[in-house]
């Protein structure tokens, strides 16, 4: 347990001072999805083309604008049961002093059964997230266009269990179990400011609606770290080298992420398309496994396990992340003055997050948002990845005063905890205020 409590408190700590990744969005978005609601700022975000739309024109207004957040924070586990129990149950053996050969044999058949058990599917993973106050910024000319700009911080990190072969050591007074099992971690932050443009660029003689183009531009200061701990390493500074190496010797990069979207937009529906980064950007992470003589201590003893996954296929020195191009599709209808909404979003393809989950959202919602200040706007959901975990989620938000906006999202699938409760699988929780439509 003391590894999964290191990998999970090096994570968490490290999203204090940073905060969710692209794949998973945060405010009233993880309830209602990709779909414009022009009642919900958090929408803005979606679709490059929805600013334009985000403004309320019949009030002669010219700016929209968040005040704080929204802040959000989540977490997943795998699907693995009584997971401290058997972490905790493996160190045990591991370090536990045998007085025969054949007492560590037996040891090494426990717990190379636990790890079989647990290895491809023991993972924590943390994100946080949040918009830097007063964003997103949308002004809309009286002739022309939308301008938005938006930044945000964000970070993902997720530990997970390498197994690898347990053998025993009788070079010592007694037999020893040695193995390079070990918990990995990668973490990913991401400053990010978007400045995007938006305008009409048709609208049919029947003014039955109007179609709107939109494009973006995401600038990413991405810093990315990995880093492993021996699971039967322990030393002092085990924890300390952990987390230095995830922070410290991370690696930092720009890049700029290029998004385009279209939307039909019509008294009571509306239907859009997005593409997002259509280049591709690329970061690079620390490297690991490497120049192993030069270090000390359980720097070393880290160092020489990710060597020996490497050179096992287990593990690679150095990993690059992707911003692959994804295309969402979105639709939506409502009552004429958007009060009641019920909207659709769909990405058509899986991409990988920043720490190589495959991610691919499918999302129903229904809202309602009043004019009154005193009638809270509500909201309901149901997401499902359609790949990678294939976790699905009920979700729901509740907005007061026109502009407290809190948003949940609870796994439907569980797991046992030691106590031998069920607990879902994972979890996500936002808050903000911004500006009302």
């Amino acid at each position: 347990m003391k590894k999964l409590l290191l990998a999970s408190t090096s994570l968490i700590s490290t999203a204090l001072m940073a905060a969710a990744p692209v794949n998973q969005p945060i405010g009233s978005s993880f309830t209602l999805g990709s779909s414009l609601n022009q009642r919900a700022l958090a929408t803005a975000s979606s679709n490059p083309a929805a600013p334009f739309l985000m403004v309320n024109a019949q009030e002669d207004d010219s700016f929209r604008f968040g005040i704080i957040g929204p802040i959000g924070v989540g977490v997943e586990f795998g699907d693995i049961s009584d997971l401290s129990d058997q972490i905790d149950r493996a160190e045990e053996i591991l370090d536990a002093t045998y007085t025969s050969v054949s007492a560590a044999n037996a040891g090494i058949t426990e717990v190379n059964g636990i790890l079989n058990d647990i290895a491809d599917t023991a993972y924590v993973k943390v994100s946080a997230s949040t918009q830097i106050p007063l964003m997103p910024i949308i002004y809309k000319t009286k002739s022309s266009g939308a301008f938005m700009i938006d930044a945000s911080v964000s970070l993902v990190g997720r530990g997970s269990l390498l197994a690898s072969d347990v053998t025993v050591d009788t070079s010592g007074v007694s037999p020893e179990l040695t193995s390079n099992t070990s918990m990995y971690a990668n973490v990913a932050t991401d400053l990010n400011i978007g400045v995007g443009y938006s305008q009409k660029i048709w609208q049919p003689e029947s003014d039955k609606g109007i179609l709107v183009g939109g494009i973006k531009a995401n600038f990413h200061q991405l810093s990315l770290g990995q880093a492993l701990s021996v699971l039967s390493d322990d030393s002092d500074d085990a924890s300390d080298v952990f987390s230095d190496t995830i922070t410290d010797d991370a690696e930092s990069a720009t890049g700029v992420g290029l998004d385009l979207g279209l939307i039909w937009f019509s008294d009571i529906y509306h239907a859009g398309i997005t593409v997002a980064n259509i280049n591709q950007p690329e970061f690079d992470y620390n490297a690991v496994g490497t120049s192993c003589s030069s270090k000390t201590g359980s720097a070393l003893t880290s160092c020489n396990a990710a060597a020996a996954f490497i050179a096992a296929g287990k593990l690679s020195a150095t990993n690059t992340y992707t911003m692959e191009t994804q295309t969402t599709l979105d639709f939506s209808v409502s009552t004429p003055a958007k009060q009641v909404t019920l909207g659709l979003s769909y990405d058509v393809n899986p991409v990988d997050d920043a720490v190589g989950d495959e991610y691919q959202w499918a999302v129903a919602s229904v809202s309602y948002y009043g004019d009154s200040h005193f009638i809270p706007g509500l909201r309901a959901g149901f997401r499902q990845n359609m790949a990678g975990t294939e976790l699905s989620y009920a979700t729901a938000g509740l907005t007061l005063l026109k502009r407290l906006n809190l948003d949940v999202a609870i796994a439907l699938d569980t797991v046992t905890d030691e106590d031998g409760d069920e607990i879902p699988r994972s979890g996500f929780i936002s808050l903000g205020y911004d500006t009302a439509f």
